[in-house]
């Protein structure tokens, strides 16, 4: 076995993962810093580096996995989502950084110094915990009906010891009936079924049921939406991630169940991706 240095080695992997990857470079940087157990500085201190023989084939092997389609993420067992170190696996959705426009617009928001707040669909607990990690006083549930999705989010809330979030297995707001809150945060399933952007890339390796609803993808919004009048607190808001072309069936929906101050806002792309509305309850 010929043997890599650090440079060949990406550029190898580079060339490999042309075809079919978005991202070539920077994938085969990641996974050989994985495989290496190295930190990102090390592509650049040391270059000419060799690979020993275990290495090597262990970043092979990885390689193979990610032109195979495999998402990096599960690959390497973790995804950065608000600077956080998230583990993620095949129970849940990959936290991707277009949902971190919720989590940027939600702290902007006037809410009481220790508010109560609902992540629903929780997934990683990516929002729970980005939200936790910025304001220590807030009290967050966070509720996912999939068991392993709650204890992967219980797994990374222990593991960054963010003790103000309380995770629970529950079927939207269930598991907390009788409680009300500031503020509701969700990214919820907003697929359509024959979107075929569900045989491409990474979401071929994620939970249907995280990324599909009725409805032409509206009907777990409309749930949210709906049921979220009886859960939230005068003044309190909903805010949820949506597919770009569903921003108006949003806002129409928010107005037919007497919400108030609905706004859209882009993601990074400059596409429609959160729509959040008050509730000031109905006019008598």
């Amino acid at each position: 076995m010929s043997l890599f240095n650090v440079a060949e080695a990406v550029a190898w992997a580079t060339k490999i993962l042309n075809k079919t990857s978005p991202s070539p470079k920077l994938d085969s940087e990641v996974l050989l810093l994985h495989s290496l157990d190295k930190p990102r500085s090390y592509l650049f201190a040391w270059p000419d580096a060799s690979l020993n023989e275990s290495q090597q084939e262990h970043f092979e092997a990885l390689i193979a996995r990610r032109q195979a389609g495999e998402p990096v993420a599960h690959i390497v067992g973790e995804r950065e989502f608000w600077s956080l170190p998230l583990e993620v696996n095949a129970s849940t959705l990959i936290p991707r950084p277009d949902t971190e426009t919720l989590v940027e617009h939600a702290l902007t928001l006037t809410l009481p110094s220790v508010a109560k707040v609902l992540d629903l669909g929780t997934g990683t607990g990516a929002i729970a915990l980005a939200l936790a990690s910025e304001h220590p006083n807030w009290q967050i549930s966070a509720l996912d009906y999939s068991v392993d999705a709650v204890a992967l989010a219980k797994r990374n809330q222990q593991k960054l010891g963010l003790n103000n979030v309380y995770i629970k297995q529950s079927n939207w707001y269930q598991a907390v009936t009788n409680e009300k809150f500031d503020l509701i945060v969700s990214n919820p399933p907003y697929i359509e079924s024959d979107d075929h952007h569900l045989s491409q890339g990474d979401v071929r390796f994620e939970p249907l049921t995280a990324l599909v609803a009725d409805d032409e993808g509206m009907a777990d919004i409309k749930t949210i939406i709906a049921q979220g009048t009886e859960h939230l607190n005068h003044g309190g808001y909903l805010l949820i991630e949506h597919g770009y072309r569903q921003a108006v069936k949003l806002q129409q929906y928010f107005a037919q169940m007497a919400y108030s101050n609905i706004l859209t806002i882009k993601d990074m792309a400059g596409c429609d991706r959160v729509t959040l509305a008050q509730w000031l309850g109905k006019s008598p």
